[in-house]
């Protein structure tokens, strides 16, 4: 199937309220409608994941990122220079989005995948509210293993294995530094090459 029909195809999924996992560059993700409380919902369940443990929100383009954020140098500086690739940055979360997809933290994670069917769904679909595609406490699926392990969802989009087989990279960028929350991908010194002293996670 052509990435473009795979990519409406799983639109139509998302956009009925369904939840549907989909290849990144870095693994697997689940992912729905942001403004689907019932579908976020399903994701916390199928992963069997705390409530507390946000979700974070996937883009097709830069732009759109930094476009759905409010104006941040920092933000601008990291996401111009790292995405698309394995990095999610943490920002406010706009009054727009509902506090059932952070865990009712007053912030979120946004990303923009560099995974050419990932951006294909992302551009149909618009933005995806998206956690790694496993049970909660266990390895994250990279397209090899037992795809019974996989949450339950409405649509499995299979592209293989997973370019990086590692979890991005998290830095917080709502201070005047960058906080690292977790090291992935993207190493700690490649990221202060850019942005400067990075605080280190607590």
């Amino acid at each position: 199937m052509a990435p473009a029909e795979i990519a409406q195809r799983t639109a139509l999924v998302v956009r009925a309220g369904g939840v549907a996992i989909f290849p990144t560059d870095t693994v697997y993700g689940i992912g729905c409608d942001p403004g689907s409380a019932a579908a976020v919902e399903r994701i916390f369940a199928a992963k069997r994941r705390p409530v507390t443990k946000p979700l974070s929100l996937h883009f097709a383009l830069v732009d759109d990122l930094l476009g759905y954020a409010a104006p941040n140098p920092l933000l601008e500086r990291a996401a111009r220079a790292f995405l698309p690739g394995p990095l999610t940055l943490i920002v406010s979360r706009p009054a727009s989005l509902g506090a059932f997809v952070t865990g009712g933290l007053e912030t979120v994670g946004l990303r923009v995948p560099k995974h050419a069917l990932c951006s294909a769904i992302l551009r149909a679909t618009g933005p995806l509210a998206a956690t790694s595609a496993n049970l909660s406490g266990h390895p994250a699926y990279t397209g090899s293993g037992l795809v019974t392990e996989l949450p339950d969802s409405d649509v499995v989009v299979e592209d293989g294995p997973t370019e990086l087989r590692a979890e991005s990279t998290v830095i917080d960028v709502t201070g005047l530094r960058p906080r690292l929350v977790r090291e992935g991908a993207i190493k700690l010194g490649m990221l202060e090459e850019i942005l400067g002293t990075i605080e280190a996670a607590t």
